[in-house]
């Protein structure tokens, strides 16, 4: 049951609003106005769930290509501009979260974009009264895949890392759930993994509809602690 949890750890891009696709498209454009072509499948494979030092890693090391000290801002800057007008919640996470609100289970957000991005993020979507706890990849060492983010959210919670249900949606997410020794659903429900060939492991719960959380719940109960 949700109640049997200490804490539930939401993701948030690709998990509580649709925003993968925007934030892909905004990319590619930014990189092809450098000379960088990559596609969607490119961005997914090596860069969903990932921080933007990570990606921009990634964009030095293996394409060659060293970005403009301020691209980052321009693509900051670009993708909130989008946000604004095109940015949506995903279809039936509300009602999941005020249902949670009113059993009285504890959520956050873990999420490696950065605060400015996460804080809009909810605003727009109106989310974000429902989701007062946020965390984010620049207040630890090391973002996803390493359990860094989980567990200190889980810290400052006062959660025990056994009793947390992680809900993500990315790979890097899901590895740093499993190395944070937490329990785990992939969420898929976003237009980014759709028609997508999903690597998974096969023994963790999915999750492709919000609607179908409370008896997801209802099946799954958190480790014995102590």
């Amino acid at each position: 049951m949700a109640r049997d949890w200490d804490l539930i750890i939401f993701d948030c891009d690709g998990v509580l609003i649709d925003s993968e696709l925007l934030s892909a498209e905004v990319l590619i454009d930014l990189l092809a106005t450098d000379g960088v072509v990559i596609d969607f499948d490119h961005v997914r494979r090596n860069f969903l769930g990932r921080s933007f030092p990570t990606v921009a890693r990634h964009i030095r090391e293996e394409l060659g290509h060293d970005l403009a000290p301020d691209f980052e801002a321009l693509y900051r800057a670009r993708l909130l501009k989008r946000f604004e007008t095109e940015l949506r919640p995903m279809p039936g996470i509300a009602p999941v979260l005020a249902m949670l609100g009113a059993r009285g289970v504890p959520v956050c957000v873990a999420t490696s974009s950065s605060p400015p991005r996460v804080a809009r993020s909810l605003e727009i979507v109106g989310l974000a009264p429902a989701l007062p706890h946020v965390f984010t990849a620049s207040q630890v060492a090391r973002g996803k895949p390493a359990p860094d983010l989980f567990l200190f959210a889980a810290e400052i919670m006062g959660a025990a890392p056994a009793r947390c249900l992680v809900i993500e949606d990315s790979l890097p997410g899901l590895e740093a759930a499993q190395a944070a020794r937490m329990s785990a659903v992939r969420y898929t429900g976003g237009s980014h993994l759709a028609r997508a060939q999903l690597r998974h492991d096969p023994g963790m719960p999915i999750l492709s509809d919000w609607a179908e959380l409370p008896a997801l719940l209802d099946r799954l109960r958190p480790e014995a602690v102590g």
